[in-house]
């Protein structure tokens, strides 16, 4: 696992853009992995700048979202159809066709996650998946005691992650409290991991996942047996790491 420390929570982002900018440079065709949540979105809104200068083109670039809300109804601005949608199809240039969202509208959820997982192993593998990880250590909405060989399926969120995600609801009672979510299994498939997290509300996460023991109790541990993850943080969010000085300091 390679553990880089931003000099600020936007440097997390544009750092992390430039590495899924070089990958989509030498395969306009990629495969990405997209994340929703606060920390990925400075990813995003740097890979829109470099295209609206007319450095990138994501065009081609097809992409698999993590999870989506059970519950909520097609057309809600909550639900991650929507997010991925507002916040990077639109902005980035993606070819809205040739990005898939797991199906939390369908009336059969086991099909549809065995339709997402057939349509990922045809297209992938992800080239490179982005991620955030939850106070509580969660990858997707794989919470805590997750099995690491885990498909995409059905999940209950944790209290935990529904109060942090009421933020964008007007109150908790409006957060779903199942969803569709990859695998861990299926996260850890992809060539290339991109985890970024900001701020010190994810210290402890960051360090359970980087410093600790590879535990289901932490899922985002599964990071240190992939072969290439590489974790971005701000300084704030590596602040409860121990071997700071063995880590790169990005400027």
């Amino acid at each position: 696992m390679q553990v880089l420390i931003a000099p600020s929570a936007a440097a997390v982002g544009r750092f992390a853009a430039g590495r899924i900018a070089d990958v989509v440079r030498r395969r306009p065709d990629a495969v990405l992995g997209l994340a929703t949540g606060s920390s990925p979105l400075d990813i995003y809104a740097d890979l829109a700048r470099q295209v609206a200068a007319g450095e990138l083109d994501l065009s081609a670039v097809r992409a698999f979202a993590l999870d989506e809300y059970i519950g909520l109804p097609p057309g809600h601005p909550q639900s991650y159809h929507e997010v991925i949608d507002r916040e990077v199809v639109r902005p980035t240039g993606m070819d809205p066709a040739k990005v898939r969202v797991p199906n939390g509208f369908a009336e059969d959820l086991e099909a549809a996650c065995e339709e997402f997982e057939r349509e990922l192993a045809e297209v992938g593998p992800v080239d490179v998946q982005i991620l955030g990880v939850g106070t509580n250590g969660h990858i997707g909405f794989n919470e805590p005691m997750s099995s690491f060989a885990s498909r995409t399926r059905v999940k209950r969120l944790t209290p935990a992650t529904r109060q942090a995600n009421a933020r964008f609801f007007d109150s908790i009672d409006q957060v779903p409290e199942l969803c569709l979510t990859q695998g861990i299994g299926t996260v850890m498939e992809a060539e290339e991991l991109l985890l970024v997290a900001q701020g010190a509300a994810k210290a402890e996460a960051v360090a359970r996942m980087v410093e600790g023991p590879v535990s289901s109790s932490c899922p985002a541990s599964v990071l240190q047996f992939h072969p290439s993850a590489t974790v971005i943080v701000d300084g704030p969010a590596a602040s409860r790491l121990e071997f700071t000085d063995y880590y790169e300091r990005l400027s």
